[in-house]
């Protein structure tokens, strides 16, 4: 859309008496409800002085010729001559006007025709209508037509292609059908002008019936009307029909070729790409720089890589690799072929790069991730005084929010400040973007303000801040906004806004989102679907959890894993694994999340045999090594009591992180192998792994088992100094634990007054069995009384 719709042509010419064949109204036509958006543009220039004397002058200069065509012509043999060449002179003075593309030359030439009284032909009325159209006001143009004293095919076709060269693909369908309405038979050109209009505005219905009257008028094998056709039904993915087309011509030239070739470029058909241009080979068709470019779109679409290069070499023996056009086009083709350095290497060898190649260039780092020379480029690029455009502004920013470098990120902020493009919906929906992935939420929302015009995309950005962040609550408010002003949510909108329900645990209004859902007819979409799972599992809700798992059409990986991991969360093993089995016996091969999600779910109940499936399904699949799956299986065996298959998978995976090392660790405290754990623990810090909060639990429970009372106070004493970690009560408790088995009460009583402990369950829990142990009656009875009154109801207390 070209903003609101101006007001209809009628009310913009007030003045003008129009004759009886005159243009009527668009508002008439079938096709109404998209005319005339072209004539918004002109109504800013009604301050210019031609452009309001114009019709009234026009007006009474057209009623003079009028007058003079009725007269008998009294004009001599020669001075017709003459005159005849003064016409030819204006028209050829139009006509270079327009070649420049020269507003203001055009209307003094026009302005003189009315001075002098001159009586039009035919040819200098289309020659104004003409330089009106390419000089981009065609409402002149309109204007010029409206008062034509006879309109024929030309003068209009001439008005068509003028909407049409301007983008008005709508409007130039509308003055095709005004055209047909006075009885004006189109000839080829006509039709062709019309089927490049649909084509435009993506109207096949229309194309079709165009297409009709081309057969019946006998101009379906013209070259130009079945090149439009094939365009036609290219553009709109119409491809069977498009085929049909091309291969019913007569004839063929550059421009059906190219039609064809793009149209399956665009669906990413390779295939068919890589037939076109090999039968253009064979048929020894001369390759034009545009050719090559449609081409090697296919193949970029297609992953072709060495079919594209081969393009590239035939390029470089025709001659055209270093245009401009074609460098963009090769640039892309690496680009998404994944070789960005390849593709470097052709920008590098542009001559004086213009902001298109700039774009395609900086977009290609971008996509490969290759974020700091992206930066670089553009550097290089603002040195070279190119001016960027919002395309490159905006991958640009998308490059930035990969690499999380805030002040980098603001730095380009500040930069599109300068050029002004704050208020542009690409740029500042990937700026609110940038600021929400990075957890600056006041800056993203200050942004999402400053956007001119918002659109779906500009909420979902906002909104993907509220997800994780510390109020997913704002989300849901954000989403009521979205609503009240009338933006239609989409599949992006609802997945994120679930998410925010899931960190909210609020099924209630996750329910009121199911019910929008389904009003929108998105329950279907097994992503939405995926996303619903999660979200019922996550607020704890496994049996609605399960429904909308059940009602998904198409169950994919990914909604067997949020299924299998709620389960798993949910101590629901059977389940997990039911599942699990489900899944596979479907063909759907698990990932290492599905299966680490499973073996989680095994561990807790000790199901041993499953888990041993799951290890072989693991190898299986190629999983084994994955650090996820490896510490996973570890855990599984160190639960289920098989601590030396545990150490066997630990030994033997490739990757570890600290989880890893301490999961080992705990199975080796579980099995009172204290020992092998402290060993670990040093093998651990010899490896250069940092230890966490988890794992000094661990080490202090081994000490605690093993009767190490020094080693175990210097490890409590190395978290706050050495590592910087903040004891927890854990800790606490463990240091307790140490020294009650070794029946040290004084120094646990001074140990708590020195640390200031407060009071808590788990610490007397450590310090009952002790107690008892070494028969401190007194301090166990305190010890009960604190228990009783820190949780009274638990009965084991």
């Amino acid at each position: 859309m070209r903003g609101a719709m101006p007001r209809p042509l009628s009310l913009l010419l007030p003045s003008i008496h129009k004759p009886h064949n005159t243009l009527p109204s668009l508002l008439l036509f079938t096709r109404s409800n998209n005319c005339s958006r072209a004539l918004a543009v002109a109504e800013h220039e009604s301050t210019d002085d031609f452009a309001e004397n114009f019709p009234l002058e026009f007006h009474r200069v057209s009623g003079k010729i009028a007058r003079k065509l009725s007269e008998p012509n009294a004009r001599s043999q020669h001075e017709d001559r003459d005159y005849k060449k003064r016409l030819r002179e204006y028209s050829s003075l139009l006509h270079d006007s327009a070649a420049k593309g020269s507003l203001k030359e055009g209307k003094l030439i026009h302005g003189h025709v009315i001075k002098c009284g001159l009586e039009l032909d035919s040819h200098l009325w289309v020659s104004l209508i003409n330089a009106y159209a390419e000089c981009g006001t065609v409402v002149y143009a309109q204007r010029v037509l409206n008062i034509m004293p006879q309109r024929d095919v030309v003068s209009w076709s001439a008005l068509i292609t003028g909407f049409v060269a301007q983008g008005y693909g709508s409007d130039g369908v509308c003055l095709f059908c005004a055209m047909q309405r006075e009885g004006v038979r189109p000839n080829e050109f006509a039709l062709a002008t019309c089927l490049k209009a649909c084509s435009m505005s993506h109207d096949v219905g229309f194309g079709k019936q165009v297409h009709l009257e081309a057969v019946k008028l006998g101009f379906f094998s013209d070259l130009f009307v079945g090149s439009a056709l094939v365009d036609l039904n290219a553009k709109c993915g119409e491809m069977e029909l498009a085929e049909r087309v091309f291969k019913s011509m007569p004839e063929l030239n550059v421009v059906s070729w190219n039609a064809l070739l793009n149209g399956y470029a665009e669906s990413g058909d390779g295939q068919k790409v890589m037939h076109l241009f090999c039968s253009m080979k064979d048929m020894e068709k001369k390759f034009s720089k545009f050719s090559l470019s449609t081409v090697l779109k296919g193949f970029a679409n297609s992953g072709y890589i060495k079919a594209g290069q081969v393009v590239h070499a035939m390029a470089i023996r025709l001659g055209c690799a270093l245009d401009k056009f074609l460098s963009c086009s090769l640039v892309d083709m690496y680009s998404k072929c994944g070789l960005a350095d390849n593709a470097l290497k052709v920008f590098h060898r542009i001559k004086d790069p213009d902001v298109v190649a700039w774009s395609a260039i900086i977009t290609c780092l971008d996509q490969q991730g290759c974020c700091q020379e992206a930066a670089k480029i553009f550097n290089l690029m603002r040195e070279s005084s190119v001016k960027p455009n919002h395309f490159v502004l905006t991958s640009l920013v998308r490059a930035t929010t990969e690499t999380g470098d805030q002040r980098c990120g603001e730095s380009i902020h500040a930069v599109i400040c300068k050029y002004g493009f704050e208020s542009d919906t690409l740029v500042g929906n990937a700026l609110v973007s940038m600021y929400m992935e990075n957890g600056c939420l006041s800056y993203g929302s200050r942004v999402f303000e400053a956007i001119a015009h918002q659109d779906s995309v500009s909420w979902n950005a906002l909104l993907s801040g509220f997800q994780d962040y510390e109020s997913p609550d704002q989300g849901l408010r954000i989403f009521y906004q979205m609503l009240l002003k009338g933006f239609k949510p989409n599949m992006c909108t609802f997945i994120v806004i679930l998410k925010a329900c899931s960190s909210l645990s609020d099924v209630g209004f996750g329910k009121q989102l199911h019910a929008h859902i389904i009003k929108h007819s998105l329950d279907g979409n097994h992503v939405v679907g995926t996303s619903l799972v999660d979200m019922y599992a996550k607020s704890g809700c496994l049996e609605d959890a399960g429904v909308a798992f059940d009602s998904l059409a198409n169950k994919d990986l990914f909604a067997y894993t949020a299924i299998i991991t709620s389960y798993s969360q949910a101590g629901d093993a059977e389940m997990a694994l039911k599942s699990f089995r489900k899944m596979w016996l479907e063909g759907i091969k698990p990932n290492e999340f599905t299966l680490a999600s499973c073996l989680n779910g095994c561990s807790p109940v000790a199901t041993l045999a499953n888990g041993q499936l799951l290890h072989s399904i693991a190898v299986k699949t190629g999983h084994l090594l994955d650090m996820f799956v490896s510490t996973a299986l570890v855990a599984m065996y160190a639960k289920c009591g098989s601590i030396d298959d545990a150490e066997a998978v630990f030994k033997g995976s490739v990757l570890r992180d600290t989880a890893s090392w301490n999961m080992m660790n705990g199975g080796y405290v579980k099995h009172g192998l204290g020992e092998k754990a402290l060993e670990a623990f040093r093998m651990m810090l010899d490896e250069g792994y940092v230890p966490d909060e988890i794992t000094f639990v661990v080490v202090l429970s081994a000490c605690s088992h093993m009767g190490l009372i020094e080693e175990g106070k210097k490890h409590f004493s190395s978290i706050k100094k050495i590592y910087g970690i903040t004891p927890t009560i854990k800790h606490f408790a463990c240091m307790i634990d140490i020294l009650g088995r070794a029946g040290k009460f004084t120094e646990i009583e001074n140990f708590i007054t020195e640390t200031k402990l407060t009071p808590n369950a788990l610490v007397w829990e450590n310090l009952l069995g002790p107690c008892s142990w070494h028969g401190n009656i007194k301090l166990d009875e305190k010890d009960a009384e604190k228990l009783l009154e820190l949780e009274p109801k638990m009965e084991s207390n």
